[in-house]
């Protein structure tokens, strides 16, 4: 395969970790996304495994079961003022669970100082075996690819990266010339979904989409083949389509399933040319 799958956190959002990595073994995953602190703090519960000795064993467990490795664990979002002693505690937890990348948000106005923090973060990381990548967000900080390598490159720090959603990427002004053209050593995974064309451009809809309305490969309008044909081989790819009318109808192990065969047959469509 010359894209390892990845199951994302947020397309079996309703799960715990535990049965994230049995689905991800179950669907054909190579390896599962986890979160360990919240995308939006006061909107969504704690996460156990952050802290909790018995949820960490249980998921170790179950990864030894299954052969399933963690490939990324989220969501560090750089604000103005941060807590570094919990964003170290993340990072070890990260690195119990041998994760590799760690998906990071930015979320400062202040250029100079978000710069800084993704340098301390890289430097946090480091240590732990761990990739910062930073995820470009049209309503962000940090709201196209330019602006995330324009951070990464400053900081140029060997773990840094530059996290590229297929949504955003469509919703944002970057375009696949710039995705080619993003040295390989700044991409660690990027992260798949298809989305609804038209859509409403406002940040609130960008932001109900992004979290609750993704589309499997082949259902919406971006140019997912395009991107699937310029990745480097052996980019993992990591599947995150929330959507969360669909979850009150189908169990979460069907959806992951689903989000893995599109997105395979996407991969397998784009591979076609380079093997004539």
């Amino acid at each position: 395969m010359r894209h390892p799958i990845s199951l994302a956190f947020l397309t079996t959002f309703d799960v715990g970790p535990v049965e994230a990595v049995r689905i991800a073994a179950a669907t054909g995953y190579q390896s599962v996304g986890l979160r360990l602190l919240p995308a939006a703090p006061g909107t969504e519960p704690a996460y156990p495994l952050l802290d909790d000795p018995a949820t960490l064993r249980e998921v170790l467990a179950a990864m030894a079961d299954t052969g399933i490795h963690v490939g990324d664990v989220e969501i560090i979002r750089l604000k103005p003022e941060n807590d570094w002693d919990q964003f170290a505690r993340f990072c070890a937890r990260a690195q119990l669970l041998g994760a590799r990348h760690v998906l990071v948000a930015g979320d400062d106005p202040d250029p100079q100082r978000l710069t800084a923090s993704f340098a301390r973060f890289c430097d946090l990381a480091a240590p732990c075996g761990l990739t910062a990548d930073l995820e470009f967000m049209p309503w962000t900080a940090v709201p196209d690819l330019n602006a995330a390598l324009a951070i990464v490159e400053a900081v140029d720090k060997p773990n840094g990266g530059v996290l590229v959603d297929a949504l955003h990427y469509d919703r944002s002004a970057t375009t696949l010339e710039q995705i080619a053209a993003l040295p390989r050593q700044r991409m660690n995974y990027v992260q798949f979904c298809d989305g609804p064309v038209p859509y409403d451009p406002s940040d609130e809809g960008l932001i109900r989409i992004a979290r609750g309305e993704r589309l499997l490969p082949g259902e919406g309008g971006i140019d997912l083949l395009g991107l699937a044909q310029i990745l480097p081989e052996g980019v993992p790819v990591s599947v995150e389509i929330p959507h969360r009318a669909l979850a009150q109808t189908m169990p979460p192990q069907d959806r992951a399933a689903r989000a893995y065969q599109a997105t395979r047959l996407l991969l397998e469509k784009a591979w076609t040319p380079a093997q004539a």
